[in-house]
């Protein structure tokens, strides 16, 4: 009985400690928390003081390159602490709440074990344990209260530093801009719409002020609407006995995410280096959209592709690849099985963050709503489904691949995640691999490794191989973490895979896949990196561009962007095409030695990465779809 009470008590005195220890740390976060968010509504963290007095010297001496570089690497730190102060408020609430979960548990166990106090006899005594457990609610009360105030002003600081990035990177950074400034007027018109998720304006009006330009010369063509309420036939170009695309068809197009593998790897020559859409130079042809997205446009044969949606809207675009004309536009909004709760999509995702894929037969788009539709080559429905709300906290971004006759949907969510694959002619389901992933934002790429071809997709917290025909999982590696967006590359055997704040891993395929090297150096959030089979280029959200031996991991060069950068660089025979913001083509040399090409500008701010096909370059701007060519 007494070794019971003993070792009762030794528990007691180690709960004790461990609340205590929980709940000191729980109190020093909660003050941190507070301190920051009063410095966050006080102080701009990305117009620093040091900032604003290098601004207004550049302003004085706009030549000074020395200056211009300690600006650059001022606001290349600012930045990096911007995104680490991002990470560290969302962590320390993540701590605080494990603390206050620690002390509550305890406080439980405490009481579960400990004998019950018996009642006394003397007043006294019983005022006094009634005083005691009195002021030891209010004490934890009084905790609670600041714990869950804390949390609050954590989620607040979170919200507000991300307001504040919003602001920063829609305007101009710095005081010297490149002509391509995303904040420049459209010389050639105004835009199409002043604001573009408003989907009230009616369609008569759209179709009388829509312009399409084609070797400088202007037409007036209204948009030809395909209902999907009124028109769901099959579509009856599909060729008789031909169910999917030979392998040089797709090497010819660019029919899917980043080029014809989804990898950032074009096979084509002979692309343009240089053109300027203030000008007009090289400017083949450029038309306008109705509704936003942040998809990249596909092209196959002599038509390219693009999607738009807003709160109310979802809508298919096609254009003619040689002249720009528009051929047809599809109201996709009427999907059954839509869910009517409208997802909460984060700004810089949208509605239709997802580029579209096609098969040459039909051509495939997914929404942040979860619909699912495939569209004739003329714009006719041919099927459509709903594949539930995604529970996504920024939208559903991941695009489509085809393999084959197979559309495959990579369907990373915070619940239910899995990896699809459906028949791109009737839509029947043909296998559904479910996935232990957390959610994420990359796309799927289709990887030959000379033995067998491998689906490809990178989330919390491995990258997985697949089969593509019957979704079998290959292999997987637990090597990397957190909110991924950037999807994988691959080159001569070796795979690669990054994050911010977590690492970018290198992993060499085979029957039992290797990593033989890792970084911590570089990682990418957003923009997805691209290899050959010498280099690995690997490219930042705030514009910093690096060059990695593919096979070691050496670190060759770092080029840093004077704008931030969302697309992805394209690899197209010894040069690297990489898009910032503002609209800028940054175009250099495959190679150890970073060697500028050129760097041709558009004319309009652009997150989209372009498409290559048949020596012309496909680009989406934030207004216009642009056609290059020499």
């Amino acid at each position: 009985m007494m070794e019971n009470n003993s070792s009762t008590e030794q528990t007691v005195r180690l709960l004790k400690r461990v609340a205590t220890l929980s709940g000191i740390v729980a109190l020093i976060l909660s003050v941190m928390i507070g301190i920051n968010y009063i410095q966050i509504k006080r102080v701009d963290p990305l117009n620093t003081h040091a900032i604003i007095i290098l601004q207004e010297q550049l302003k004085s001496s706009p030549g000074d390159k020395v200056l211009q570089q300690e600006l650059r690497e001022l606001d290349l730190l600012a930045r990096k602490a911007f995104f680490i102060s991002r990470w560290q408020i969302r962590t320390g609430g993540y701590i605080l709440l494990i603390s206050l979960l620690i002390v509550i548990i305890c406080i439980k166990w405490i009481e579960w074990i400990q004998p019950k106090i018996p009642p006394r006899p003397k007043q006294a005594r019983d005022r006094f344990w009634e005083f005691r457990q009195t002021n030891q609610r209010w004490i934890i009360y009084t905790g609670i209260f600041l714990v869950l105030g804390s949390l609050a002003l954590a989620f607040l600081t979170y919200k507000e530093i991300g307001k504040t990035l919003q602001e920063q990177t829609d305007s101009k950074e710095l005081s010297g801009r490149t002509p391509g400034s995303a904040d420049q007027k459209n010389p050639t018109g105004d835009r199409l719409n002043s604001d573009p998720s408003n989907s009230d304006q009616p369609l008569d009006e759209l179709n009388s002020s829509l312009t399409i330009s084609s070797d400088s010369t202007s037409v007036q063509q209204p948009f030809p609407v395909n209902s999907i309420l009124q028109d769901t036939g099959k579509s009856n170009a599909i060729p008789p006995g031909q169910s999917y695309p030979s392998r040089t068809e797709i090497l010819s197009n660019s029919a899917t995410f980043r080029g014809p593998d989804g990898d950032g790897v074009v096979s084509g020559k002979n692309f343009p280096v240089n053109w300027n859409g203030i000008t007009g130079e090289n400017i083949l042809w450029k038309a306008q959209f109705r509704l936003p997205g942040y998809n990249s446009p596909i092209v196959w044969n002599d038509r390219v592709f693009l999607s738009g949606a807003s709160s109310t809207k979802r809508e298919v675009y096609c254009f003619d690849a040689t002249t720009g004309g528009f051929l047809w536009l599809t109201d996709v909004s009427a999907v059954p099985g839509t869910p009517t709760t409208v997802p909460t999509v984060d700004r810089e995702t949208g509605m239709a963050a997802s580029t579209l894929t096609t098969d040459g037969q039909r051509v495939y788009a997914i929404f942040a709503t979860g619909d699912l539709v495939a569209l004739d080559m003329d714009g006719k429905l041919v099927w459509a489904k709903n594949l539930g709300l995604p529970k996504n906290h920024y939208g559903h971004a991941s695009s489509l691949i085809m393999y084959r006759d197979l559309v495959i949907v990579q369907w990373d969510q915070s619940q239910g995640a899995s990896v699809k694959a459906f028949n791109g002619e009737t839509g029947e389901l043909v296998w559904n691999t479910p996935r232990d992933v957390r959610v994420s934002w990359s796309s799927p790429l289709l990887v030959n490794t000379g033995k067998r071809l491998e689906l490809i997709l990178v989330a919390d917290p491995c990258v997985a191989a697949y089969h593509p025909a019957t979704g079998k999982e290959l292999w997987k590696i637990d090597c990397i973490f957190g909110e991924i967006g950037a999807s994988a590359a691959y080159a001569n055997g070796m795979l690669f895979a990054t994050n911010e704040y977590a690492k970018t891993v290198a992993i060499r395929l085979g029957d039992t896949p290797q990593i033989p090297w890792e970084t911590t150096d570089y990682m990418s959030d957003i923009p997805s990196p691209v290899a050959n089979d010498k280099y690995l280029f690997l490219v930042t959200s705030y514009g910093v561009i690096v060059c990695y031996d593919a096979k070691t991991g050496k670190e060759y060069w770092i080029k840093e962007l004077e704008n931030n950068t969302y697309a992805s660089p394209v690899l197209v025979d010894d040069r690297v095409y990489l898009m910032d913001k503002t609209g800028v083509m940054h175009i250099f040399k495959a190679d150890k030695v970073f060697t500028s090409v050129s760097e041709p500008v558009l004319g309009e701010g652009s997150v989209c990465t372009p498409a290559f096909a048949g020596g012309k370059i496909y680009i989406r701007g934030d207004q216009n779809l642009y056609c290059i060519g020499k």
